[in-house]
C-alpha cells in the first residue's frame, strides 16, 4: 500500500495511477471455501443464538453458517436474502463489530468471534456468481401499484419485497444511477468491482420493478401526484442537506462536504484527476468522517486531522473505524471546534477554539490552536430536505405533506406516515440505527405494512361493492309497488 507518499515533485495528491488502484483495494480479503468452511466449524450453532437478535434483519445467522459447513451454499445464501436481500453490501460495509460478532457467544470465553460478515460474503457472493435462477419467486399478481420514492438501501428493499408480495413497482430515482449510499456513500475501498450495481442487477431479476431516474419528488413528482396514480407510496429518499459546522468563512471553496467527496471518489474513473489537499481536515465524528479521512490519506494528502468537538468516547464511529483510520495515519484532535481559516491564501490555517464540559454543557473557551489546512472537509451529519417532501403545488397540498419531527419523517410503528396510504423508511425517518442495514429493514417492514394496508383496501372495495349489488331500502325503488 503507498498510503501518503507523493511524487517525484511532492505534490500531494500525485500519487501514481499504480499507487492510487493499490490504495482503494478490496479492504478485507474474502474467503475462499477451504477458509469458509473452517470458519463455519468454530460456530457453536447456538440454540437461542444473540448474534440474530443482534442483526437488525434478524438473519438466522447460525443455519446460515451451518449451511456453508454442509457445503450447501446457494441454500446459505438464501437463508440470508429472504431476511436482508441486500447481504452482499451489509456483509462489506455492516459494523458486525457492534452487532452480531459482539454479541457472539465465543466473546464471553476471550475468543475471537466467529467471523460472521465474512462467511456471510462468501456465501452470497457465491450465489450472485453462480448460474441459477433467482431464488425467490414472485406471488400471483395482485393487480396494485406501489411508488417507491429513492433507489437507495431502503427503497430497493422496499421494492423487492413488495415485488415478491405480487405488486408492481415503480422506483422514482433524483440521480442518474441506482444505488443510493451502497454506489455514492460508502467509501470505495469497502465496495470495490462495482458491486452496488453487480447487487442491483440481481435483485432486479425478481421482476414486477421498473426504475425512472432522474425524478426527484418536489421537483418532478408530487405526493399527491403518486398517491393519485399509485395504491401506495413508499418514500426511501435519503438526507440530502448536509449541516453547517459553524464555521465564519463556510462558504470558502476550500470547505468542501464529506458525503460528495466520497461520491466524487466512489464515481470517478481516475482518481488521480481527485484535487485533495496537502493538509487536510475533517470535522466529524461518525463513520463517514473516518471514511472521507482515510480516503484523503489514500489519495496522497501528507497529513490528514480529524476534529472533534467532544472526546473519543463519545464518537459515534465504531472503535473498528477508528482503529483503521489510525492504521492509516489519520491524527486525531478531541475537544476543539473549527471557527475560520487564519489566512486567504492556499496552504493557509484553520483556527481551532477548544472545547470542554461545564456542568455538563458543552462551551468554547478562548484557548486557540491553529493547524495547517488546505482543504477542509465536513461532516457532521446530513439533514432531511423538508421541501422534497412538502413541495408540492396543489391548492389542497397540506393533505399530502406527512408530519415532520425533529428534521425527520415521522411514521407509525408499522412505518405508515400521517398520509393515510404513505409510508417512509431508512434515513429519512429516526429508526434510531443510521446503518445501510436498518435501511433494508426499514424498507422490508414498510413493503409488508403496505401488503396489509392493500389487502384491507381489497377486503374495503369488496365491501363496497357487496353494498351496491344489495337491493335499496329506499322507496323509490319500489315505485307503483302499494
Amino acid at each position: 500500500m503507498s498510503i501518503g507518499q507523493c511524487n517525484k515533485e511532492g505534490v500531494s495528491g500525485s500519487l501514481s495511477k499504480q499507487d492510487i488502484e493499490n490504495n482503494f483495494t478490496d479492504l478485507h480479503s474474502p474467503f475462499n471455501l477451504f477458509q469458509a468452511n473452517a470458519e463455519s466449524e468454530r460456530c457453536l450453532y447456538c440454540y437461542d443464538a444473540p448474534c440474530v437478535n443482534a442483526c437488525p434483519t434478524k438473519i438466522d445467522v447460525p443455519t446460515f453458517i451451518h449451511q456453508i459447513k454442509t457445503e450447501n451454499l446457494i441454500g446459505s445464501a438464501k437463508t440470508i436474502l429472504s431476511q436482508n436481500i441486500m447481504g452482499g453490501t451489509c456483509a462489506r460495509a455492516c459494523p458486525t463489530e457492534i452487532l452480531c460478532e459482539q454479541a457472539c457467544v465465543l466473546n464471553s470465553s476471550l475468543e475471537e468471534p466467529v467471523n460472521i460478515s465474512t462467511l456471510q460474503r462468501f456465501a452470497v457472493d457465491h450465489l450472485l456468481q453462480a448460474d441459477v435462477p433467482h431464488p425467490f419467486n414472485r406471488a400471483n399478481s395482485s393487480g396494485r401499484k406501489i411508488a417507491v420514492i429513492g433507489a437507495g438501501p431502503a427503497g430497493f428493499s422496499c421494492a423487492h419485497r413488495a415485488a415478491l408480495l405480487g405488486h408492481d413497482v415503480t422506483i422514482f430515482e433524483a440521480k442518474k444511477k441506482a444505488g443510493g449510499l451502497n454506489e455514492y456513500g460508502l467509501a470505495a475501498y469497502k465496495m470495490v468491482d462495482d458491486f452496488a450495481q453487480k447487487e442491483i442487477a440481481f435483485l432486479l431479476q425478481v421482476g414486477g420493478i421498473e426504475i425512472e431516474f432522474d425524478k426527484r419528488l418536489g421537483k418532478d413528482l408530487s405526493l399527491k401526484q403518486l398517491s393519485e396514480q399509485f395504491d401506495a407510496v413508499f418514500i426511501g429518499a435519503g438526507l440530502s442537506n448536509a449541516n453547517n459546522i459553524g464555521m465564519s468563512d463556510e462558504e470558502d471553496g476550500r470547505v468542501k462536504d464529506a458525503i460528495k467527496f466520497i461520491e466524487e471518489v466512489r464515481q470517478s474513473e481516475d482518481r488521480t484527476e481527485i484535487a485533495v489537499g496537502k493538509n487536510v481536515v475533517v470535522i466529524g465524528a461518525g463513520n463517514t468522517a473516518i471514511d472521507a479521512a482515510i480516503q484523503s490519506k489514500r489519495l496522497g494528502a501528507e497529513t490528514v486531522t480529524l476534529v472533534y468537538r467532544r472526546g473519543e468516547e463519545s464518537m459515534s464511529a465504531t472503535k473498528h473505524e477508528v482503529n483503521l483510520a489510525r492504521l492509516n495515519g489519520v491524527h486525531f484532535i478531541f475537544w476543539a471546534s473549527v471557527k475560520s481559516f487564519k489566512e486567504k491564501t492556499p496552504f493557509s490555517s484553520i483556527v481551532l477554539h477548544k472545547t470542554r464540559l461545564e456542568n455538563d454543557k458543552l462551551i468554547t473557551t478562548d484557548e486557540r490552536v491553529e493547524l495547517p489546512c488546505d482543504m477542509l472537509l465536513k461532516a457532521v451529519g446530513q439533514s432531511f430536505d423538508n421541501d422534497v417532501v412538502a413541495s408540492v403545488q396543489d391548492d389542497d397540498s397540506d393533505l399530502f405533506k406527512p408530519k415532520i419531527k425533529n428534521g425527520k419523517i415521522s411514521v407509525t410503528d408499522n412505518y405508515q406516515t400521517s398520509v393515510r396510504g404513505i409510508f417512509a423508511g431508512g434515513d429519512c425517518i429516526a429508526s434510531g440505527l443510521d446503518l445501510t442495514v436498518q435501511s433494508v429493514e426499514d424498507g422490508k417492514q414498510a413493503a409488508i405494512s403496505m401488503d396489509n394496508y392493500l389487502s384491507l383496501l381489497k377486503d374495503n372495495d369488496h365491501s363496497e361493492n357487496d353494498r351496491n349489488q344489495m337491493p335499496s331500502n329506499d322507496s323509490s325503488d319500489h315505485k307503483g309497488v302499494e
